[in-house]
């Protein structure tokens, strides 16, 4: 979609991080905007932030109906939505030691079931109004090359695959699929279980001595460190004017693909 200019985006988590910089991003192409985040206070100060083309909706992804909700909402707003921004993510603590079911349904549940949410409740209504439209799902580096056995990885690598197979079923319809795969962005996902729903019980923070405690501690300074949630923004406006399935913002991690690549391919002149 190259013309953007009085179009709709939804925006999933949209109050902070990446969320909030692609509402700013597309609220200054002239679009309207509808950003949906779980928590009402970080919201209302994002839309005030944003100006009169961006509203707000309170929105619990991992719940299909409140996802139907927001989407209701943001018809009656703005009419016909174009790009919607599967964009919602949590990031819990997991690993071989502390296999906690509640963890990862919740982070099932956002990560992924979130995604399919959008996807469920827009895609109908894009294929209906035939103006175009763009769906963007936002994964991870760490879907196409996982550090360790967690469900943020896990949940990622989902994404990809079905952003994959999405994007061939839905070019022949004219509507575009991009997967944002970034990897460490100054954003609030290392904080997440700010935002965990009752209904998955409590998050127990891993034990600072533990290897999973040890990676918490390092998971925070490399996302202090990271990248402008702007230049990720930037990069997915681009990817959406362009078609572009795979959106990568981080260069730098080149390697990790490379890693993942040569690995399959060893494997396979063994078959």
């Amino acid at each position: 979609m190259r013309e953007l200019s009085g179009k709709t985006a939804f925006v999933t988590g949209g109050a902070s991080g990446i969320g909030l910089e692609l509402g700013r991003a597309f609220a200054a192409v002239g679009m309207n905007v509808m950003l949906a985040d779980i928590e009402p206070g970080p919201l209302t100060a994002a839309v005030k932030m944003l100006g009169s083309s961006v509203q707000g909706v309170t929105c619990d992804v991992a719940d299909p109906l409140s996802v139907e909700q927001a989407a209701q909402s943001t018809f009656e707003a703005f009419g016909n939505v174009h790009v919607v921004c599967n964009n919602a993510g949590v990031g819990g603590p997991g690993s071989i030691d502390d296999i906690s079911l509640d963890t990862w349904r919740w982070v099932l549940d956002v990560n992924l079931w979130g995604v399919l949410h959008g996807i469920r409740t827009f895609l109908p209504h894009i294929r209906a109004h035939g103006e175009g439209g763009h769906i963007v799902n936002t994964a991870s580096m760490a879907g196409l090359q996982s550090a360790s056995f967690n469900p943020y990885a896990t949940s990622k690598y989902a994404v990809v695959g079905m952003s994959e197979g999405l994007a061939k079923d839905l070019a022949p319809l004219g509507i575009g699929v991009s997967v944002l795969c970034p990897s460490f962005t100054r954003t609030r996902i290392g904080k997440s279980g700010r935002n965990r729903q009752e209904r998955y019980g409590k998050m127990h923070a891993p034990d600072p001595e533990s290897a999973a405690g040890a990676w918490n501690s390092k998971l925070n300074e490399l996302l202090d460190a990271g990248r402008d949630p702007a230049e990720i923004a930037a990069r997915t406006l681009a990817a959406i004017r362009e078609n572009e399935l795979y959106v990568f913002t981080h260069p730098e991690m080149n390697w990790e693909l490379e890693y993942r690549i040569a690995a399959l391919q060893a494997a396979m002149k063994k078959a």
